[in-house]
């Protein structure tokens, strides 16, 4: 009998004994909780050997005990493990200031634990988690030292969500489907207040930030701190009894033949899971998607400098890429005050290099510098604008660099990118090592999501991975969805990483029917956060707005010091209040067909006195309200806005 019991506890976790004597007992779970003490996560191995966790937050259970684990061709992570002991529970703290996010100097402060596991031959595993006030991460390491490259065929890690759980939900497209077979780009509508369970309505999963609501509380989850040893995710289409698995790119999403599975020597650190648990407030003021980043190899470079800038494209399209025109977008920005114009898609057949690079002269003069698009395309799309293909390569690269800094051009936009397999994560950051000793600022449109990249390259400035303003220029559907759309993004594709939506039109859309008023679109100035903002009325419709107007979009910051959420619901309406330049720009968009009274509890922003509030007028396209308000202590601010309506409002 003593030798019986010896036996048990030599066995790996999880082993079967011999016939008649069942399996290992499930192991007590291990909890890790916040600093503050009221979210917590629960780790411990099934009697298989199984990795699970599930997440707590004051007492109540958020995540059903949901799956963790990988599994590598040469090892299964995600079975038969024993558990060679956990680490202790060591307190992490970071303090760092960023420029293009919501806020420029955030502290993160969790609670770190590992839990080293071992297969039945060895070979290790480490599960780490923190788990901060405002959510928990996770990711996996393989510690060994290993010059061989591995393969993963699959991670296992799940969210299991509590029945009764709606989710917000963006599916991604097909990969090479769509105009030029230029899918998947992150550019789909969200799907709004569904059961979780639901499949995928394009059947290629469900993209990150994805947001749910259980109960009172609101989860969102997605991926951080992605290098190139690692793919993309998303959420798996099919989600049985609500449990979300990681799902792998599309084979077809790489870049010339290069990998899609991650792969790479050991060892080898996986990128974060995230969850951020809470109420709808701490979810839109949540940094941790990027608190999480890795942090800047190399101090950002003085240079490199947010900004707004006018933008020919999206009201004019490809025929006013002339130097003319963009010599006219040049004053405009020069006339707003505004840092940038960036010159889109065929420059360098319609205007020429000599050509742009007197107009980069010639911007210099005027105190803006310029930006150039190209199209990143190699094998994985058919899309014809040009420059194509002269970045493919390092030394591509640097002799279309050379070129460029020597003509004094600022920045790129680059498009058309393949999706999110590992050979294309790697071709993004490719592109960020070898523009950063060129002080380039970047900006990449049919792209992936960034995960918090612009901490790790300050040099981003932003990325699209979204249905911006562009799709509302090109069919009337989308006009009529833009509201809802734009509601949606401050909870979801915006809550961390800077988003190239592109916004506002003051005036009219060429053969579009505009749903949305223009204070709508001004409100919007504030409520999408990206370093660089490209706004889409051009120098006509801005001379038709009233003065005021004006001049709040010649000083509206480009960085933000604080962002507090005043009020919302995802799909419907948020207002939103950021501070920067010692002022708050308070804003805030009715996304429904009904008018929305407002009572603005703004207590915590600390002002008072007046305020100046630009509104609706009623004479539809260019009709706005400018009030003086006054603020009583105590007493919240009243507003109604109309249908599809908004405001800002200027706080000293």
């Amino acid at each position: 009998m003593k030798l019986k019991i010896l036996v048990w506890f030599l066995l790996p976790a999880g082993a079967l004994l011999a016939a008649g004597q069942g399996a290992a007992p499930d192991a007590k779970p291990v909890s890790i909780a916040s600093p503050d003490g009221r979210l917590v996560v629960d780790f411990r191995l099934t009697s298989a050997g199984a990795p699970r966790y599930a997440i707590r937050l004051a007492g109540q259970p958020m995540l059903q005990e949901s799956r963790l684990g990988l599994v590598r061709e040469d090892a299964d992570f995600s079975q038969g493990l024993r558990l060679a002991g956990p680490s202790p529970t060591t307190p992490v703290r970071d303090r760092y200031e960023i420029l293009t996010a919501k806020r420029r100097v955030n502290t993160y402060r969790a609670n770190r634990k590992e839990f080293h596991l071992q297969t039945a031959a060895g070979q290790r595993l480490d599960v780490i988690f923190q788990v901060s006030n405002d959510g928990v991460a996770f990711r996996y390491g393989f510690p060994e030292t290993n010059a061989l490259t591995l393969r993963l065929k699959e991670e296992v890690s799940s969210f299991h969500f509590l029945p009764g759980t709606r989710a917000w939900l963006q599916p991604i497209a097909v990969a090479h489907s769509g105009w030029s077979q230029a899918n998947p780009s992150y550019e789909e509508y969200y799907e709004k207040d569904i059961p979780v369970g639901t499949p995928s309505t394009l059947g290629a999963g469900w993209v990150y930030p994805a947001l749910f609501r259980s109960g009172d509380t609101w989860l969102l989850v997605s991926e951080v701190s992605l290098s190139r040893n690692y793919c993309g995710t998303r959420l798996r289409s099919e989600s049985p009894d609500g449990e979300y698995a990681v799902g792998f790119a599309d084979p077809r999403e790489n870049r010339s033949g290069g990998p899609v599975n991650p792969e790479s020597k050991l060892p080898w650190l996986t990128p974060w899971r995230i969850v951020v648990v809470g109420d709808l407030k701490l979810i839109a003021e949540s940094t941790l998607g990027i608190d999480l980043a890795d942090q800047p190899a190399q101090p950002a470079d003085a240079s490199i400098q947010p900004g707004k800038a006018s933008w020919s494209w999206p009201l004019l399209k490809d025929g006013q890429t002339t130097y003319d025109v963009q010599k006219r977008f040049i004053d405009y920005a020069a006339a707003m005050g505004w840092r940038y114009t960036l010159i889109d898609a065929g420059w360098d057949t319609r205007i020429g290099y000599d050509k742009v690079k007197e107009l980069v002269d010639y911007a210099r003069g005027k105190g803006v510098r310029i930006l150039l698009w190209y199209n990143s395309a190699g094998d994985w799309n058919t899309t014809p604008q040009t420059p194509r293909s002269m970045l493919l390569t390092h030394e591509s690269r640097l002799k279309e660099f050379d070129r460029l800094k020597a003509m004094g051009v600022a920045g790129l936009k680059i498009d058309f990118f393949g999706g999110d397999g590992q050979s294309m994560i790697g071709y993004y950051l490719d592109l960020l090592e070898d523009a950063a000793p060129y002080g380039f600022l970047l900006n990449f449109h049919g792209a992936t999501l960034p995960r918090g990249w612009e901490r790790t390259y300050p040099h981003l400035m932003t990325m699209e991975a979204v249905r911006g303003l562009e799709y509302v220029t090109f069919e009337q559907g989308n006009a009529d969805q833009e509201a809802t759309h734009a509601a949606m993004l401050p909870f979801t594709r915006n809550v961390f990483d800077p988003m190239d939506f592109t916004p506002m039109v003051l005036d009219h859309i060429d053969r579009i029917e505009r749903r949305t008023t223009s204070a709508f679109e001004l409100a919007l100035s504030v409520l999408f956060t990206s370093g660089i903002q490209h706004y889409a009325e051009i120098p006509e419709g801005m001379a038709k707005a009233p003065d005021y107007v004006r001049d709040f979009l010649k000083h509206v910051p480009s960085v933000w010091d604080d962002t507090k959420f005043l009020d919302g619901q995802p799909g419907k309406f948020v207002v939103l209040a950021r501070r920067g330049d010692g002022r708050w720009y308070v804003a805030g968009i009715n996304a429904e067909a009904a008018e929305k009274k407002l009572a603005l509890n703004l207590g915590e922003l600390a002002v008072r006195g007046a305020g100046t509030l630009i509104t609706d007028g009623d004479a539809g396209n260019l009709s706005f309200r400018q009030v003086p308000v006054q603020l009583s202590s105590g007493k919240p601010l009243e507003l109604t806005l109309p249908p599809h309506g908004g405001f800002v409002l200027v706080l000293e």
